[in-house]
């Protein structure tokens, strides 16, 4: 098992707790699921935050946060375009835009 490179800790990445902890890979799927093993993008959940009626597997908000917190570990350490080479979609959007806007200031 690779090393995440959203988190560090063996806790819940959303509430902390530290006990019942499943790996929940950010992009799942065949193929995907393979990426997110090989760059790091993934994370340990509770099975309430993992699974559960607000999980982030079934949860859209919860979802996109993780992949617009893996898209920005992701491009920390290769870039934004291998990012868009590699997984094809910007996921952090607008929130991107107005941060590159201000940094140009």
């Amino acid at each position: 098992m690779g090393k995440s490179i959203m988190q560090t800790d063996r806790a819940c990445y959303f509430c902390g707790r530290v006990t019942g902890l499943e790996k929940h890979h950010v992009f799942a799927g065949t193929a995907n699921k393979k990426i997110s093993e090989t760059y790091g993008l993934w994370v340990w959940l509770c099975r309430n935050c993992h699974t559960g009626k607000n999980g982030a597997q079934y949860d859209k908000e919860n979802n996109l946060k993780l992949k617009q917190d893996a898209q920005m570990a992701f491009q920390k350490y290769y870039g934004r375009k291998v990012w868009m080479q590699i997984i094809r979609k910007n996921y952090l959007g607008e929130w991107e835009d107005k941060q590159n806007e201000q940094g140009q200031r």
